[in-house]
């Protein structure tokens, strides 16, 4: 028997998400006679800790007789259970400093930790993760963002609908000013940002039109890596070339500022890539782009006025454009641009973001459990194991040895 035990979660903020549904753990068992579910019990829980119970799954405090620990965010240090396999979003694989602690938690209890994050398919893609739901409520964040600001429109926060329906129910008959949107990214993330995009009915432009052209009712443009980033040399964009020397390449997007109202930006950035603009440019008198949605909130990244991620409590923060200083959101005026930085949208939208997740764990990452040492899929999600780094994370040594 394999016994898999659901996480409460713990971490601050609050976060309302699960691995796997009530149905989900009901259909696994079904499908599965040879696994079972316990799960701790947890008030903040986006479903009922009955419906758990009413599907066989049992409750208890003390997990430690269970095979494969499941949770979403970091787990605490006290928490864990050593010489125990979890699943989480640990935030190492960069050397995060903030998780420095956790990664020597790991590594001094022998914990095995399967990321989320590292779980990739042959192809390298990777096979599960939050991206879409963080995209679609960091679209809606973003024009409740705007209309706020400018007093132009009212759209409320997310987490206080129910559900995914309910969310786009509140576009109906909306009266939209004539906005321009740049959406940035090509995975998950900006997928979910361009469902909002057509889920309120607005039209996509080509660079020509949005730069050029006014329009009358909302537009948007989708810019993926090979419509921001050119060498430095010859003006080319290769995808290999690009994630390896992104040194050598410079970003296109500053035209954009001059014409976007809004940013809603969900592409990939690391250290080496450069930043969708320069933070001074926000001074120049072209600057339009007054409001930001950034969904992959990098401190200091792609949007180099980014300070910093917000709870969902108090998602939007201002950037005085002459002092570069942060300041209250939704000020009705040119002189701030308004940040919206949530680092953990999907919990926005709890019920559909967990159903989603548990789907995709269900289908591709349960039948890898039952191969147990034979799954390359996780083992080379395996960051450490054994009380040291895994082979393919030996790049974190500094990180997690001192």
């Amino acid at each position: 028997m394999i016994k898999i035990g659901i996480l409460r979660e713990e971490k601050i903020p609050e976060d309302y998400r699960v691995p796997f549904t009530p149905a989900q753990c009901k259909q696994i068992q079904e499908q599965y006679p040879e696994i079972t579910f316990s799960i701790q019990p947890s008030e903040i829980r986006c479903f009922p800790i009955g419906a758990y119970e009413e599907v066989g799954v049992t409750v208890a405090e003390d997990l430690s007789d269970c095979n494969y620990l499941f949770g979403v965010k970091e787990v605490r240090i006290e928490d864990l259970i050593p010489n125990k396999p979890y699943f989480f979003f640990s935030h190492t694989k960069k050397a995060q400093s903030y998780n420095q602690k956790l990664m020597h938690a790991l590594i001094e209890k022998n914990v095995r930790m399967i990321d989320y994050e590292c779980l990739v398919d042959k192809r390298g893609d990777r096979i599960v993760g939050f991206g879409k739901w963080a995209g679609i409520v960091g679209a809606h964040n973003g024009l409740l963002t705007y209309g706020k600001k400018y007093g132009l429109f009212n759209l409320p926060p997310a987490h206080t609908v129910d559900d995914y329906e309910a969310l786009k129910a509140t576009y109906k008959n909306m009266d939209w000013p004539p906005l321009k949107i740049a959406v940035t990214g090509g995975g998950r993330v900006a997928g979910g940002l361009l469902e909002i995009m057509h889920a309120c009915g607005f039209e996509e432009v080509n660079e020509l039109g949005f730069t050029t052209k006014t329009f009358d009712k909302p537009v948007f443009i989708h810019l993926d890596m090979d419509d921001l980033y050119a060498r430095m040399d010859d003006s080319t964009f290769v995808r290999d070339d690009f994630f390896n020397n992104a040194q050598e390449y410079t970003c296109l997007f500053k035209q954009y500022t001059h014409h976007a109202d809004i940013l809603m930006n969900g592409i990939y950035w690391d250290a080496n890539i450069p930043p969708h603009f320069k933070k001074e440019d926000i001074q120049e008198a072209a600057y339009k782009m007054n409001v930001i949605a950034d969904v992959t909130c990098d401190a200091n990244g792609s949007v180099p006025i980014n300070m910093g991620a917000t709870p969902i409590s108090d998602p939007v923060y201002g950037i005085d454009k002459k002092t570069f200083e942060k300041v209250a959101g939704f000020q009705n005026t040119h002189d701030t641009v308004d940040i919206m930085t949530v680092d953990n949208l999907p919990s926005e939208l709890p019920k559909n973001a967990s159903a989603h997740f548990g789907d995709v764990l269900g289908q591709h990452i349960i039948p890898e459990i039952l191969l147990a040492e034979r799954s390359t899929i996780l083992q080379n999600a395996t960051i450490c194991e054994k009380g040291k780094l895994t082979k393919g994370y030996d790049y974190l040594s500094e990180y997690a040895y001192i």
